[in-house]
């Protein structure tokens, strides 16, 4: 049981370094993205690149530190889920604070979105600031069994950190976005008042600039996209395994993502910025996609494969690793 505990809290130590890795490394190349961008979109010098570029550090950096304080309040007021106390649902509540307990974090706020779809997410920027939020269609619906594996999973990513850096890494993604939008109507606005052609006089230098951009607006959204992606599917894995190590219950886990995933409401109040938060795809025309590189979620009978190698008790996590 101690081996398994120490390399379970290993898997969480490394998984906090990565993901304050993978946001540094994302803010770079946000300024990268963005210098060169803006240098050949306002047809400044090639050099021009580098102030920008430091610039847009800052700025990703400010946009960033937004995200951590204010991005959970943001997402629960776009997701429509109203905070509940536990006089509301005291069976609920306990089922919340059981895991808690068995995760060693503080108590998350509870919140439910009213709606008919079976789903669930969490947020926030530490265990000491998260929030639970669930569906009143999945409340219904499940078990009590399956509701406390649904809440393990989602506490499981509370205490990995994943709600930390899935918050931070909507927003840079959503910067990105913007940032190329930007780009390419500040081109077509200087094309179309001529300006375009000032950019002559930087010769070879301000036509490799402009190419460069053209081709950073193309890929940038894509490849934040991927990466984005990729961090949310890996993580739902370690909160499955997670969820089986609290629960000690990996066919109350395995029933509940069956569950979900035979559901055909749709979830009306999720959007692509919000989607990778959910425990299952939310957004039901892209279920077909699971397999992509654009999926939000490793694909239900994969999740569900891994789940059925589990054995309850403290060992799932040391085989799931």
């Amino acid at each position: 049981m101690a081996a398994a505990r120490a390399t379970y809290q290993g898997l969480i130590a490394r998984n906090r370094r990565n993901s304050v890795l993978l946001v540094a490394v994302f803010i770079i190349f946000v300024g990268v993205v963005v210098g060169v961008m803006s240098a050949a979109a306002l047809g400044a010098p090639p050099e021009g690149a580098l102030g920008t570029g430091a610039i847009a550090i800052v700025g990703a950096s400010l946009v960033a530190l937004w995200s951590y304080y204010g991005g959970s309040s943001a997402i629960l007021g776009m997701s429509g889920a109203r905070e509940i106390v536990k006089a509301d649902d005291p069976q609920l509540f306990n089922v919340v604070e059981e895991m808690a307990i068995a995760a060693g974090i503080p108590v998350p706020k509870v919140y439910v979105m009213d709606d008919t779809a079976l789903n669930a997410f969490a947020t926030g920027r530490d265990p000491e600031h998260a929030a639970v939020a669930i569906t009143s269609g999945l409340r219904e619906k499940l078990s009590r069994a399956e509701l406390q594996a649904v809440i393990a999973h989602e506490v499981s990513h509370v205490r990995h950190f994943d709600i930390r850096l899935m918050m931070l890494l909507a927003t840079l993604v959503g910067m990105v976005v913007l940032l190329t939008d930007f780009f390419w109507r500040t081109l077509r606005f200087r094309m179309w008042t001529g300006g375009g052609r000032r950019g002559s006089r930087d010769g070879g230098a301000g036509a490799a600039l402009m190419v460069v951009a053209v081709v950073l607006s193309i890929v940038a959204p894509f490849f934040a996209r991927i990466i984005q992606l990729a961090a949310s599917r890996e993580r739902e894995y370690l909160a499955d395994a997670g969820a089986v190590e609290l629960t000690r219950d990996a066919d109350a886990m395995i029933s509940a993502l069956q569950k979900l995933g035979g559901d055909k409401e749709v979830l009306e109040a999720a959007n692509r910025a919000t989607a990778h938060l959910y425990i299952v795809q939310p957004i039901k025309k892209f279920e077909k996609r699971a397999q992509g590189l654009f999926a939000t979620h490793p694909p239900l009978e994969a999740r569900i494969e891994r789940l059925r190698t589990l054995v309850p008790g403290p060992a799932a996590s040391e085989e799931a690793a």
